[in-house]
């Protein structure tokens, strides 16, 4: 790999996306592969899915002519990973998986191959010493990955929202690499950044075609996957961390904000899909789709400019970055829960036979 590399990777990723959108629409719809419109639903047409596949194949094409040297298993497992979780999303999407399926076992596999190929979260072990560190850091790994790859699931769900969050997420995971001299990293950002934004250009509103799953779960590993890999300089541990929950800010709060909202009410967070997540609240405040959409894009870009500031900053005001934005975030919940929504019924247990 060379200072080229991750230009590459971002026009090649680029283009393959925006050229195989279409043809990967008109697929899906030849063979029915439509989401339907419902009562948790925006959308009042059927809809086009397969637009993972189109994100997918970009990834790896970007991957394959721009990649060359560097940790070669370490792109095995991430191609790896990936791979499966865009099967396991497109077999979702075709309805011949539980739900459950992708979270307990597909995000854990996933989370599985990173770490079979060195890729783990460096926490733990900076204060538990021996393999008793590194084994908490491999659960930590799973837990993030499976935590990651399930927000950008659940987030899409209004158009352009994932492709465009995931986007602005890439763009910072790049500049961050490139400033700490992290090839590898910058050109996997730089691949998913081309990806995302070819695809986004058939999805923002109104949408042509949805990413179904497929494409959703892939944009999470990937984004998973660069927070773990991302090593600012000059960034002391724990602050380290700051980095990639700043850039993944927007789908790290959403989840939060469902995840509190429907356990209050008696719902499992990722089993009760409904139209209670932050866009949906900004919608409803009178933003309407594009508004709510394009602020949580804003709001990206807050958060990735934060995570720039970090190691320019010293620690004791890093501290007190983090203590204003969890007094934010905490505010902003409060403030949404508040907002109007759909709220879901509960399932109602089917009675007992007598």
């Amino acid at each position: 790999m060379n200072e080229y590399s991750s230009v590459l990777a971002f026009f090649v990723a680029l283009v393959a996306s925006l050229g195989l959108t279409w043809p990967v629409r008109a697929l899906a719809l030849r063979y029915g592969m439509v989401d339907l419109p419902g009562p948790r639903k925006v959308h009042l047409e059927p809809m086009p899915l397969l637009g993972g596949i189109a994100i997918y194949l970009a990834f790896v094409l970007a991957i394959l002519l721009s990649v060359h040297g560097g940790p070669q298993l370490q792109i095995a497992g991430i191609l790896g990973g990936a791979t499966l979780l865009a099967l396991v999303g497109l077999l979702d999407d075709r309805g011949l998986l539980h739900h459950q399926v992708k979270l307990f076992i597909g995000m854990p596999v996933a989370a599985l191959f990173l770490l079979a190929t060195g890729i783990r979260a460096q926490f733990f072990s900076e204060f538990v010493p021996g393999e008793t560190g590194i084994l908490l850091d491999g659960l930590f790994t799973i837990i993030w990955v499976v935590g990651i790859t399930a927000s950008f699931s659940i987030l899409d769900h209004m158009d352009g929202l994932c492709a465009g969050v995931a986007g602005v997420a890439a763009l910072f995971f790049t500049i961050s690499a490139a400033l700490n001299g992290q090839t590898l990293v910058r050109t996997l950002g730089a691949a998913s950044l081309g990806a995302a934004l070819g695809f986004l250009r058939w999805n923002f509103n109104p949408a042509k075609i949805f990413m179904g799953d497929g494409g959703a779960m892939l944009l999470g590993f990937l984004m998973a996957t660069l927070g773990l890999k991302i090593r600012p300089d000059h960034v002391q541990f724990p602050l380290t961390w700051l980095v990639p929950v700043l850039i993944l800010a927007v789908p790290i709060f959403d989840t939060t904000l469902v995840s509190i909202s429907r356990s209050r009410r008696g719902l499992l967070p990722f089993t009760s899909p409904g139209k209670d997540h932050s866009a949906h609240r900004l919608s409803n405040l009178g933003l309407g789709f594009r508004g709510a959409v394009l602020l949580l894009y804003l709001l990206g870009v807050v958060g990735g400019a934060c995570s720039l500031l970090v190691g320019r900053v010293a620690p004791a005001m890093a501290y007190v970055l983090i203590a204003v934005l969890l007094a934010l975030a905490a505010i902003a919940i409060f403030a949404l829960e508040r907002a109007p929504y759909e709220r879901q019924a509960k399932k109602q247990q089917p009675p007992l036979a007598a």
